[in-house]
Formats: C-alpha cells, sequence, structure tokens
C-alpha cells in the first residue's frame, strides 16, 4: 500500500512536469493542508467562493487560476484520491463498425482502448450512433455489468472482466450468453437515436473491479502488482479517469461532436460522472443520476447515507484520509456543492426519486443551491427553483432538478428526461 501511495503521489508530480506552470505553489499548497483532526469544525457548509486561508475570491481569474485548482487539490486530498494521469501510451483498437444497428437507424462501433506500456486496462468502449451527416451529441455513461448487457446484438463482445453475481447471467463472476440484454429495457437506445443522440458505454470493471478485497485494475497495474487489498485506494478516481480516457477517444471520432460531450452515471457511477466532469472541462455536461453521499448529496447531510456509512461499506471507494472524517464530516473543507461549482458554468442534472431517502434527494436539492452562487459569479443562472419541484416536473436551468417517484434505477423514463435536459442546454429545442 505504501508503494502505491508512492506511485500515485509520483502521477500528480509528473503531471506537474508536464504542466510546469504553477506546480511548485500547487505541491506546496497541498503539503500545507491541514491534518483532519485540526480543520475546524463548520456546521454550515463552507462557501466554494472562499479560500481555504478565509480570503474571499474577487474575480472570475482568482477563481479560474487560484480557487479552482484549490478546491480540485481539496478533493482529492481529503476525499477522493489523485486522479491518474493520462498514460504516456494509449492505442485505440476497433472490433468492429457494423452500420446495419438497431434494424439500420444506427451505426454500432466496437473500440478497445488500451492503455499501457504494459498490461495497463483494456477499455472496451461501445458507440452507437444515429445515421446524421452532422457531427452528433454523446452521452458517455459507465454501466455495471458490462456492454453485453445493454443490448441482446451478439457482435458486442461479452466482458473480459470480473462481474458482481448479481449481474444477471453472471456465472463465478464472469459473463455468460445469458447476459445478453439483461439490461436493454433499461437503455432505450432506438429513442435516444432517434432523437439525435449518440451513447458511449463502457464497463466500470475494465478500469478497476468493484471490489474492496483485492485490486487487479488501474491501481494493481500501477503499483506493478505490489498490492493485495487496497482498501482506500480511490476507486472512484480510478473510474473517473476511465470517463477522460473515454473522451480522448471520443474526441477523435468524426461523429461525434467534441463540444457536446455529456457524462452520466447511475448511483456510484453518478457519482464518478460528476468527479469527471468537475475534472476534465472537455465534458460539457453531468448527469449524476441518484448519485448520494460522496456524489450528489451532502456529506453533512442527516438523512439517509452517511460518510461513516459509505466508507464502512465501500473502503475501496475513497481514500484513507476520507475515513478521518467519519465522525466529524462537519470537519471537511468542502462539501459536495463545491465539486458541483467546479462544473461551471457547465449544465448539471440532478435526478432523484422519492423511494430513495438513501441518497437523500432533499439534500441533493440542497447543494445545488449552495452552488448556484458560483454560477451566478460567472455569469450563469445556476438553480432556478427555490423549492424542490413536484414529482415529474424538470427544473431545466443549467443546474437542473427532477425528482419522480419510484426507487433507486435508472429507467428508459430516465432516459427522457436526460435528453430533454440534454435539449434545452445543447441547444437542440
Amino acid at each position: 500500500m505504501r508503494a502505491l501511495s508512492l506511485l500515485l503521489s509520483g502521477a500528480v508530480s509528473s503531471l506537474c512536469v508536464a504542466a510546469l506552470t504553477g506546480c511548485a505553489h500547487h505541491r506546496a499548497r497541498i503539503e500545507a493542508f491541514p491534518e483532519p483532526a485540526a480543520l475546524p469544525v463548520r456546521v454550515e457548509w463552507p462557501s466554494a467562493l472562499t479560500f481555504l486561508d478565509g480570503r474571499a475570491v474577487r474575480n472570475v481569474a482568482e477563481w479560474n487560476k487560484e480557487r479552482r485548482p484549490e478546491l480540485k487539490a481539496l478533493f482529492q486530498h481529503y476525499m477522493y484520491g489523485a486522479i491518474p494521469p493520462k498514460p504516456r501510451e494509449m492505442r485505440f483498437v476497433s472490433g468492429g463498425e457494423y452500420v446495419d444497428f438497431l434494424n439500420g437507424q444506427a451505426t454500432l462501433k466496437l473500440v478497445t482502448i488500451e492503455t499501457g506500456p504494459g498490461e495497463g486496462p483494456r477499455i472496451d468502449l461501445m458507440v452507437v450512433t444515429p445515421k446524421s451527416e452532422k457531427r452528433v451529441p454523446v452521452f458517455l455513461v459507465m454501466n455495471f455489468c458490462g456492454n453485453q448487457a445493454i443490448t441482446p446484438d451478439p457482435r458486442v463482445p461479452l466482458t473480459r472482466s470480473w462481474l458482481r453475481d448479481s449481474c444477471k447471467g453472471t456465472v463465478n463472476n464472469a459473463a455468460t450468453e445469458a447476459s445478453r440484454g439483461s439490461q436493454a429495457q433499461d437503455w432505450p437506445l432506438a429513442e435516444i437515436v432517434r432523437r439525435g443522440y449518440a451513447v458511449a458505454s463502457f464497463y466500470s470493471g475494465d478500469i478497476d473491479p468493484d471490489r474492496a478485497e483485492a485490486s487487479t485494475g488501474l491501481y494493481a497495474w500501477l503499483a506493478a502488482g505490489g498490492t493485495s487489498n487496497p482498501a482506500n485506494r480511490g476507486t472512484i478516481s480510478a473510474w473517473a479517469w476511465g470517463y477522460q480516457r473515454c473522451v480522448d477517444y471520443l474526441v477523435t471520432d468524426r461523429a461525434i461532436d467534441p463540444a457536446r460531450i455529456a457524462a452520466l452515471g447511475h448511483s456510484r457511477n453518478g457519482k464518478t460522472a460528476l468527479l469527471a466532469t468537475a475534472f476534465d472541462e472537455r465534458i460539457a455536461m453531468a448527469f449524476p443520476h441518484q448519485a448520494g453521499c460522496g456524489g450528489s448529496a451532502p456529506s453533512r447531510g442527516k438523512i439517509g447515507e452517511s460518510v461513516k456509512a459509505i466508507n464502512d461499506r465501500f473502503p475501496h471507494w475513497f481514500n484513507a484520509r476520507f475515513k478521518e472524517f467519519n465522525a466529524q464530516p462537519e470537519r471537511l473543507p468542502f462539501d459536495q456543492h463545491c465539486l458541483v461549482a467546479l462544473c461551471a458554468p457547465r449544465p448539471v442534472l440532478f435526478s432523484a426519486a422519492e423511494d430513495d431517502q438513501w441518497a437523500n434527494p432533499a439534500g441533493q436539492f440542497e447543494v445545488l443551491q449552495a452552488a448556484t452562487p458560483v454560477y451566478r459569479f460567472l455569469g450563469s443562472e445556476g438553480l432556478r427553483a427555490e423549492r424542490v419541484p413536484p414529482f415529474g416536473v424538470l427544473v431545466d436551468s443549467p443546474l437542473g432538478y427532477y425528482i419522480r417517484e419510484g426507487k433507486h434505477s435508472m429507467t428508459a423514463e430516465d432516459w427522457r428526461v436526460f435528453m430533454d435536459f440534454a435539449d434545452r442546454h445543447f441547444r437542440r429545442d
């Protein structure tokens, strides 16, 4: 674990070497961050427009050059862990292109993103694009059970990666033919294509399997196999790295509009979509669906999942320092509105369900309210609503909100709301 920590620190340093400008100041600021127990208790949420040392952000230049980098460093230091840099070597390998997908309505592309050198993660990306003479917007979505679960089309290869046995058609943590199309009802590909959107999807386990007891993905590769029980490794950061690598491909795909890439995910994948958007400005819009604690809900929240509960159940999702806030999340020098603020002024939609109180729908609305001052500071409207809207009513301001009846799930109806919001902000109305 010590070797892994050193390697990840080196990864951040290598980013600084590549960027040069401002990195000495960046490193010094990280080294000066207090220990968690030394941070003040703040029941109120820290302002995104106030530096750690108490100074107010005076103008947009200070926000962009100083406060945004500080917030990114704080989130990596105290919560998510470092997002590793882009690999020096990458290849995009075609696994086939089929123009007859969905009865000829769409083109199916199968691409393997090979990261390297050595045995780096291989990300199988499935890209479905409508027939169009113009470049189209795309939803980039991380899935739970492999690309083959999204469609019954036999040309989509079974995932090679470890799967939870809760995924249908999984035997001994491996996909079987019975898994094909097992989640297709929740991915209305034909309707998405009809409305002019592409979908690019990849499986989280290709980057780092969702296992607390073992790491066989990105971090194991970075540590050259030197860790066997890596709790605290920051798997959400690894998955965000996976989003970034998929964006590396999408900006090269001539069917995709590189200015209209939206990151979407449900639950833990939604936490990741929000983090990826906050840290990668190539992503134009974020859809963290029912993302809850560690994502779209406040760490200081009193409803649903707590910081201690999520760290106890999923110790590998966040870094070791985040566990030090289990008893006192009020010591965190930020809350999740600051992560949303890092997306500003790009649109973000929080979507929730009434029966999903574990994800704290009311707290998610409060997060958007608290992020709004940054959006307005940057000349955007932020959240238009003053109170939680009725069920089924979409608030489509740049910071958007939607709540429906039902449970923790992602449905075809949710996809229609996602597309309505995207229509509004990708100027397709």
